[in-house]
């Protein structure tokens, strides 16, 4: 059994396996943006939901595989499994009556390319290896939006209420210009028209958020990406350098033997 096993994991871990289970992950992508046009459904509904529900057993499939090869506690000590686990699993939901919002969420299987490529890989972990320190920022950023909404409440409000009327309006409008979407002449200069210094607020807080804040938003993401890619060289590398150690060992071994 223990030989049977070990076998179906190293099948499952070949590339070309490995390189078909990405091609059926993009293949069903495909097929369920088809399911959203419904001119061709109309016509050919039938054929897209059969190679949907195809697809669906390969990943199923897949799944048992690395069940058994991998034994279930070590199947559901890899975080990656899990998240195939779940993916999969919410597409085996029927799609009857309350279930049927569940059902439309077959279209989460396209995240599967994620567990299937390496380098999609280390984007999410070094992603999550930089939520603490994102979560630091988002705080930095709660406190910089709820002093200048409290502000521009005070200053603009009773002349535009629809953009500052309220401590939620103007934490919106604020987030409108921090994203330099329409801030200059949507709101920034009508509000300048009738308070000409408004620019000594609005300024100051582009610079902070938008230059300043969201920079250091995506540098912490950088370099934990960069953290992730490292780690990943250094396993790499503890593998190949013990792989040639064995190999070493096996020589020496065959060379005493004679």
């Amino acid at each position: 059994m223990t030989h049977f096993r070990a076998q179906i994991a190293e099948f499952m871990n070949r590339p070309i396996v490995i390189n078909g289970i990405l091609a059926v992950i993009i293949f069903n992508a495909v097929i369920l943006g088809l399911q959203t046009w419904g001119s061709l459904m109309a016509r050919a509904g039938g054929l897209i939901d059969l190679l949907d529900q195809a697809c669906l057993a390969v990943f199923v499939a897949e799944m048992i595989a690395k069940m058994i090869g991998q034994g279930l506690i070590g199947y559901f000590k890899r975080g990656w499994n899990i998240f195939d686990f779940l993916v999969v699993g919410i597409s085996l939901v029927p799609g009857a009556q309350g279930f049927s919002v569940l059902r439309a969420l077959r279209v989460l299987r396209v995240l599967r390319v994620l567990s299937i490529a390496p380098s999609l890989r280390r984007v999410v972990e070094g992603f999550v290896t930089a939520l603490p320190g994102m979560a630091s920022v988002f705080v930095l950023m709660s406190i910089i939006f709820y002093i200048g909404s409290v502000m521009a409440t005070k200053l603009f409000g009773a002349d535009f209420p629809e953009w500052f009327g309220t401590l939620g309006a103007s934490a919106y409008s604020l987030f409108q210009i921090m994203t330099l979407e329409s801030w200059s002449m949507g709101i920034v200069r009508p509000v300048m028209a009738v308070h000409p210094h408004a620019w000594a607020f609005f300024v100051p807080f582009i610079m902070t958020t938008t230059f300043a804040v969201v920079n250091l938003l995506v540098g912490l993401i950088v370099n934990s990406m960069q953290e992730a890619n490292s780690e990943e060289s250094d396993k790499e590398t503890d593998v190949f350098r013990d792989t040639v150690l064995e190999r070493l060992a096996a020589i020496e071994k065959h060379l005493a033997e004679k």
